[in-house]
C-alpha cells in the first residue's frame, strides 16, 4: 500500500497565504509609490497608484514584462498626445476625428498581438486619453502633464519591483511548468488509446489546443523573471510547439486506425509506423523540454511559437472603436455640459480596456457594473474612512482595506472574478485620486463619478447600437482565411518551420474556440476548424519531409510528390508514398516522406481540400 501525503495550504479567512502575502506586496507596492510622489511633489501622484495597481501581479515575471511595455507604451502616448494637441487643438471637430482616428488604430494593433503586447496598445488610448483628452480646454499643459505622468509611472513600477524583490515575490516557472506537465499527461494517455483508433472529438481536441495556446502570453513574462528567465521562456516555448505537434500526431493515428477498411494495407502499415516514430520522438522532446524549464537549461532544437493574427478582424475592431469615440465626442460636445472632456476621456480608457476582452459587450457590461462600484468604495475611502485625515500613515492604513479585496479577487482563476478585482482597485484609485494634500471636495469627487459613470453608459450604449463583431462573425472570417491558407499551401520554402506554422493554426483554432463561447460540442464550426488544421498539418510535415530525400530518389518521383502535396491531391500522395515505400529499403530519409505522404493522404482521401489547392 502506497499512502500519499494530502498537503493543504494553509488558509486565513478563506484564502491561502500565498494570496495573503500577494495583498501584503500590493498594498506596500501602493504605500511606498505614493509616499516618493508626495515627497517629490509631483502634479500627478494618482498614476503611481494606478501604475502600481496595473502592474499587480502574484508572481514577479509577469509584472516585469507589464512595466516595460507600460513604459515604451507612455513615452508613445505622451508623443502622440503631444503631436495632436499642438496640431489640431484649435480645430474642434478636427480634433475628435483625429482622437477618434488614433483610437481606432491602437485597438486594430491591439487586435494583432496578444498579452502585454496588446496592453501597450490600448495603453497608448490611455494614455492620449489622459493627457491629450482631458487638456483640451488647456492645450498648454499637455507637456506637463505628459512628463508628470511619465515621471509618476516610472517612480509605480520602481516601487513595485522594489517591494518584490524585498519581499520575494515567487517565480512564475513553476505555475508554468506545473501546467504544461498536466497538459502533457492528458496528451500521452490519449496518444496510448490512439492506438486503438479512439479518435478525440473535434470539440474536445480544440478545447486542448486551446489549454496549449493560451499559455503563450504568459510564457514570454518568463523572460524578464530572472537572468536565466529567457533560457526558460524558450524551453516552455518549445515544449509548447512539441505537444500540439504530439497532440495532432496521436489524433492522426487514431483516424488512421479507423480508417483501416477503406485504406491499402501496406499504406497503413507505412503510415502507422512513420506516426509511432514521430510520437515517440515527440514525447521524447516535450520531456526533454519540460526537463530544461525547471533546471533553467538550454533545449536542443528551440522553436518559436508564433501569433495567428486576423487583419480583417482587426480592422473591424478598429472602425467600431473609431466610431464609439466619435460618436461620444459628438453627443459631448453637442451637449455642452461643463468638462465633458473628462467623460470623453473615460470614453477612450474603457474602449480600450474592452478591447482586450474576447466578448466586447461583456467587458462594456462589466465596467457598467464595476465603475459604480468603484465610485461608492472610493467615496467610502475618502468621506468616511480617512474624513479630512491629512496625516501620510493614516491614509496608508485606510488604503489596506481598499487594496486587500481587490487584490484577493485577483488571486482567483475565474477570469470574471480577476477582471472585476483589477478593474475595482484601478477605478477606486482612479476615483480617489491620491494627492498632496487631499481635497475632501465632495464636488470634486461628484463629478468625477459622474463622468466615470457617463462614459460607461455611453459606451455601452453605442456597443447597442453598433454591435461589436460577434462570435459567429469572426468564426466565419477565421474559417474562410483557413479555407483561404489551405487552399494556397504550397510546396514554397518560408522561414516558418512547420512545426511553427502548425502552432500558428492552432492559436487559430483557439480564437475559434473562444468565439464559438458556450455552443454544443456538435457545432458544425469546430468541426470545419479541425478538419482545415488537421490537413494543413499533414501538408505541410509531407512537405518537410520531401526535402529529407536521398539523391538516389529519381527527379520525377520527387516532382511527383511536390506536385501531389501543392495539389492536395491525395490519392497521387498515396501513389507517390507507396513508390518511395518501395524503393527505400534500410534509408529512412525515404522511410520518412513515404509515411509522411502516407499520412496526408489518407486524410486527404477522407476528406479533399474544399476547393481543392493552388500552385
Amino acid at each position: 500500500m502506497t499512502l500519499v501525503a494530502d498537503h493543504k495550504p494553509i488558509t486565513f479567512a478563506g484564502f491561502p497565504l500565498q494570496a495573503w502575502a500577494f495583498v501584503g506586496r500590493t498594498w506596500l507596492s501602493l504605500v511606498l509609490a505614493l509616499y516618493v510622489s508626495f515627497w517629490l511633489e509631483l502634479g500627478s501622484p494618482a498614476s503611481a497608484g494606478l501604475t502600481v495597481a496595473v502592474l499587480a501581479f502574484p508572481s514577479r515575471g509577469q509584472g516585469l514584462e507589464k512595466a516595460g511595455f507600460r513604459v515604451m507604451a507612455t513615452v508613445i502616448g505622451v508623443a502622440a498626445a503631444i503631436t495632436i494637441s499642438g496640431a489640431f487643438s484649435q480645430t474642434e471637430w478636427l480634433l475628435i476625428a483625429v482622437l477618434a482616428a488614433w483610437v481606432g488604430g491602437c485597438v486594430y494593433v491591439a487586435a494583432l498581438f496578444d498579452g502585454f503586447r496588446s496592453y501597450a496598445a490600448v495603453l497608448c488610448i490611455i494614455t492620449v486619453c489622459l493627457i491629450g483628452v482631458e487638456q483640451l480646454d488647456t492645450p498648454q499643459n499637455v507637456f506637463n502633464a505628459g512628463m508628470e505622468r511619465g515621471a509618476a509611472i516610472v517612480i509605480g513600477i520602481l516601487s513595485v519591483a522594489l517591494i518584490n524583490d524585498v519581499f520575494f515575490a515567487p517565480d512564475y516557472h513553476p505555475a508554468i511548468a506545473r501546467r504544461l506537465e498536466a497538459l502533457h499527461l492528458k496528451i500521452s494517455s490519449y496518444a496510448s488509446r490512439s492506438m486503438g483508433g479512439q479518435a478525440m472529438s473535434a470539440f474536445d481536441y480544440a478545447s486542448l489546443l486551446r489549454a496549449i495556446t493560451v499559455l503563450r502570453p504568459e510564457i514570454t513574462s518568463l523572460a524578464t523573471e530572472s537572468s536565466i528567465g529567457s533560457t526558460r521562456s524558450a524551453a516552455a516555448r518549445t515544449a509548447m510547439v512539441n505537444l500540439v505537434l504530439l497532440l495532432a500526431a496521436a489524433r492522426a493515428l487514431a483516424i488512421l486506425r479507423a480508417s483501416v477498411a477503406a485504406t491499402p494495407a501496406n499504406m497503413m502499415e507505412c503510415a502507422s509506423a512513420w506516426l509511432k516514430t514521430e510520437l515517440r520522438q515527440r514525447e521524447t522532446d516535450v520531456v526533454l523540454d519540460l526537463a530544461a524549464l525547471r533546471q533553467g537549461t538550454s533545449v536542443r532544437q528551440p522553436w518559436s511559437a508564433p501569433f495567428y493574427r486576423s487583419h480583417q478582424i482587426a480592422a473591424q475592431n478598429g472602425i467600431r472603436a473609431f466610431i464609439y469615440f466619435a460618436l461620444a465626442g459628438l453627443l459631448l460636445s453637442v451637449a455642452g455640459w461643463p468638462a465633458t472632456s473628462v467623460s470623453l476621456a473615460f470614453v477612450g480608457i474603457l474602449i480600450g480596456l474592452s478591447v482586450m476582452s474576447p466578448d466586447q459587450t461583456a467587458a462594456s457590461l462589466l465596467a457598467l457594473v464595476a465603475v459604480p462600484v468603484g465610485c461608492l468604495l472610493a467615496g467610502l475611502l475618502e468621506f468616511f474612512v480617512l474624513d479630512g485625515v491629512t496625516a501620510y500613515p493614516v491614509l496608508a492604513i485606510g488604503l489596506f482595506p481598499f487594496v486587500a479585496v481587490p487584490a484577493l479577487l485577483m488571486t482567483s482563476t475565474n477570469p470574471g472574478i480577476l477582471s472585476f478585482g483589477r478593474s475595482n482597485l484601478v477605478f477606486t484609485i482612479a476615483v480617489f485620486a491620491p494627492s498632496n494634500p487631499q481635497s475632501y471636495n465632495p464636488q470634486s469627487f461628484l463629478f468625477a463619478s459622474l463622468f466615470l459613470c457617463t462614459a460607461a453608459f455611453l459606451l455601452f450604449v453605442f456597443q447597442n447600437l453598433v454591435p461589436p463583431l460577434s462570435g459567429p462573425g469572426r468564426i466565419r472570417i477565421l474559417l474562410a482565411e483557413a479555407r483561404r491558407d489551405l487552399s494556397s499551401l504550397t510546396r514554397r520554402h518560408t522561414q516558418t518551420a512547420p512545426e511553427e506554422a502548425m502552432f500558428r493554426d492552432a492559436v487559430r483554432v483557439s480564437q475559434i474556440v473562444v468565439a464559438n463561447g458556450h455552443s454544443q460540442n456538435s457545432n458544425p464550426r469546430i468541426v470545419d476548424a479541425i478538419r482545415y488544421f488537421d490537413q494543413a498539418a499533414a501538408l505541410r510535415l509531407a512537405s518537410a519531409t520531401l526535402d529529407r530525400l536521398p539523391a538516389g530518389i529519381t527527379l520525377g518521383l520527387r516532382r511527383l510528390g511536390e506536385d501531389a502535396v501543392a495539389n492536395a491531391d491525395g490519392v497521387l500522395m498515396l501513389h507517390v508514398a507507396q513508390a518511395l515505400a518501395s524503393t527505400s529499403g534500410p534509408d529512412p530519409r525515404s522511410a520518412d516522406p513515404a509515411g509522411a505522404l502516407a499520412v496526408a493522404g489518407i486524410l486527404l482521401a477522407r476528406e479533399p481540400v474544399v476547393g481543392g489547392a493552388t500552385r
